[in-house]
C-alpha cells in the first residue's frame, strides 16, 4: 500500500492536470452537450418553386441550406412520371452536392367520402415513395386535409388512421417515412391531430408540424405541442421566421428543449427579388434563435 502523503499527491496532480486540460480549452468540455443538431432547410414553395435542380442545388450551396422537400409540380421536374434514368440523374445531382433531398411534398390526402378517391390517394402515395426512394429522399409528406358535412369527425379520422397505417407499412418497406403535416380546415387543430395519429398507430407514421395560428388556441403552443410530440418527425415547415406574429422562438425553445435533431423547412410565402439573399437572411435569423434557445 502507498503512503497516504503520497497517494493524496497523485490524485491532487491528476485532478489538476484534468483542470488544466479544461482550461486550455475553454467550451470543448460542454460543446456536445449545448450543440442542436437542428438544421435549416428549404420547401420549394414559393422560394425555390421556378429553380431547375442545378439551379436549385446552387443557390442552396450558396446560402448553406442544405437540405430541400420537392413539393410537387415546380420547376425541378421530379415526379412520379420521369423514368429510371432520370430519377438515376437526380440522385446523382444531389448525392455530387452538399445538398440533400429531405423528401418530397405531395397533396396526397385520405379524407375522401368517396372511397375510390381514397384508394387513388393511397395508391398514388405508394408511386412517390417509390419515387423518394429512387432520388435519395428519405420520406413522403401528406395531409389529413378537411372534415365533411356527409360524414362524422370521427369516422373521418379513423379513415385518415387507417390509411396513414397502409401507406407507412408500405413506406417503411421502402426505407422510407410517412410525415403527415399538420393541415386543412379543422383537421390543423392539434387535437384532431392527435386524434388521427392515435389511430395511425404504425411507428413510420409522424407528424410534421407546419406553424399554424391554430397552434395558439385553446392551451396554447406549448400544450398543443406536447400533444403530438412524441409523434414529431424529422421535418418541420415554418415561414419567414422574422415576419408575422407566430411565437416561432418558443417554438424553437421547445424544440432545443427536446434535443430535435430533424430538418426546420422554410416553407415562405413571400416573394422577394433576391431570394438567394433573403435565405442567407432566414439563415442568420435561425442561428440567432437557436442560440439564444441554448442560452436560456
Amino acid at each position: 500500500m502507498l503512503p497516504l502523503k503520497k497517494t493524496n499527491r497523485r490524485i491532487f496532480v491528476k485532478d489538476l492536470a484534468l483542470l488544466s486540460s479544461t482550461l486550455l480549452l475553454p467550451g470543448l468540455a460542454f460543446a456536445k452537450e449545448k450543440a442542436s443538431k437542428m438544421k435549416l432547410g428549404l420547401v420549394t414553395y414559393q422560394w425555390g418553386k421556378d429553380w431547375d435542380i442545378p439551379t436549385l442545388i446552387k443557390n442552396c450551396t450558396a446560402s448553406k441550406i442544405y437540405g430541400v422537400e420537392l413539393r410537387t409540380e415546380h420547376a425541378h421536374g421530379v415526379g412520379p412520371s420521369i423514368s429510371q434514368a432520370r430519377r438515376k440523374e437526380v440522385k446523382k445531382m444531389f448525392a455530387d452536392s452538399q445538398v440533400k433531398i429531405v423528401g418530397m411534398g405531395t397533396n396526397q390526402q385520405y379524407d375522401f367520402v368517396d372511397q375510390d378517391k381514397l384508394k387513388k390517394s393511397i395508391e398514388e402515395t405508394k408511386e412517390w415513395v417509390k419515387l423518394s426512394k429512387d432520388v435519395g429522399g428519405t420520406g413522403v409528406k401528406v395531409k389529413p386535409n378537411a372534415f365533411h358535412t356527409e360524414v362524422t369527425h370521427e369516422k373521418t379520422i379513423e379513415q385518415i388512421g387507417k390509411a396513414l397505417n397502409e401507406v407507412g407499412k408500405f413506406a417503411a418497406d421502402h426505407g422510407q417515412k410517412i410525415r403527415l403535416e399538420v393541415h386543412g380546415e379543422e383537421t390543423q387543430e392539434l387535437p384532431n391531430i392527435k386524434a388521427i395519429m392515435n389511430v395511425a398507430n404504425n411507428k413510420n407514421v409522424y407528424t410534421c408540424w407546419n406553424c399554424n395560428d391554430q397552434d395558439l388556441i385553446g392551451g396554447g403552443l406549448e400544450y398543443n405541442f406536447n400533444l403530438v410530440k412524441d409523434r414529431q418527425g424529422d421535418t418541420v415547415h415554418v415561414r419567414e421566421l422574422n415576419i408575422g406574429e407566430y411565437p416561432y422562438q418558443q417554438l424553437m425553445n421547445l424544440f432545443v428543449k427536446m434535443n430535435y435533431d430533424g430538418w426546420i423547412l422554410l416553407e415562405c410565402r413571400t416573394d422577394p427579388a433576391d431570394k438567394v439573399k433573403a435565405l442567407i437572411e432566414q439563415h442568420e435569423v435561425f442561428d440567432r434563435m437557436i442560440k439564444e434557445s441554448k442560452n436560456k
